[in-house]
């Protein structure tokens, strides 16, 4: 098996001998081992890392988020847990924060964040577009709602990192399909535009879309082109068929591509917004930095 193992408990009931544990297995943590033949995986950093801490953590953070479904977690993330503890061997981040019995689920057989829980520390640790990314994807998994999270903001006003939590807090959606959809709406609301509304439905009855973000009344939608559309030849013939019905139904959707720059994404956003009568404050139009 590739659970990870207590190295000293397996030696001291017998089920390995230690050149069987030298020879076999490699260290994650101190003490704890998987077979030398496992791949990396953050599901194993995971275990591992709670039986590090004899298991008296609680796993929180993207590895929390990886757990209740979050598919944007890389592999290498940091496991993330409520635990006081000082001396954290690399690769674990133990923080001594206030938590109740009610933000605490068993998952898996581990002591887990609740998925508000985990949010609300995603959003208080991380940063920027990283961050919004994150709580997006956990939203699309769990459900959770900006008001579960803000409950918490609420519960423990005096949490590191809250103000900037109420402003990610705020801009978490879970119609996103992809970090690069969370960042590009981001870099939107970022310049000042009103944010848009995710994943609209365009219909003529027979014909069905959904455009990744965009404003329904003026019909102006943004949609974040990756390589997938350009490498793969069936979706690239299927994404010109879609446009042109879409385009057919009045509406105007602006493309990107990873090459454009944040200032010129809302430059054209802006542009065809205001040549379709939407209203645009002096703000929107000067300001295009983008998100971080």
């Amino acid at each position: 098996m590739d659970a990870p193992i207590v190295g000293s408990e397996a030696v001291a009931s017998g089920a390995l001998s230690r050149g069987q544990l030298r020879w076999n297995y490699r260290s994650i943590f101190p003490d704890i081992y998987v077979p030398r033949s496992a791949d990396r995986s953050l599901e194993a950093m995971t275990v591992g890392a709670w039986l590090w801490s004899e298991q008296r953590s609680t796993i929180t953070g993207r590895a929390a988020a990886a757990l209740h479904g979050a598919k944007w977690v890389n592999e290498t993330s940091p496991i993330e847990m409520l635990w006081r503890n000082n001396h954290c061997p690399p690769g674990i981040i133990a923080r001594d924060e206030r938590f109740a019995p009610d933000e605490v689920m068993s998952l898996r057989g581990l002591s887990v964040a609740t998925p508000a829980r985990t949010g609300f520390d995603l959003a208080r640790h991380l940063v920027g577009a990283t961050a919004v990314a994150h709580l997006d994807d956990l939203a699309r998994a769990t459900r959770i709602t900006r008001r579960d999270l803000i409950t918490l903001v609420e519960r423990y006003p005096r949490a590191r990192g809250n103000k900037r939590a109420r402003l990610l807090i705020d801009m978490m959606d879970a119609g996103a399909e992809s970090p690069k959809e969370s960042w590009l709406r981001l870099v939107l609301v970022s310049a000042g535009l009103p944010p848009p509304t995710t994943q609209i439905q365009v219909t003529d009855g027979e014909f069905v879309a959904y455009l990744d973000m965009g404003w329904e009344t003026p019909m102006v939608a943004v949609e974040y082109d990756g390589d997938h559309h350009r490498l793969d030849r069936r979706q690239y013939v299927k994404d010109i068929r879609r446009a042109e019905s879409v385009e057919r139904l009045g509406w105007h959707v602006i493309r990107v591509i990873k090459e454009d720059r944040p200032r010129e994404i809302v430059e054209r956003v802006t542009r065809a917004l205001t040549q379709r009568g939407y209203p645009i404050s002096p703000r929107n139009r000067s300001h295009g930095r983008g998100a971080a």
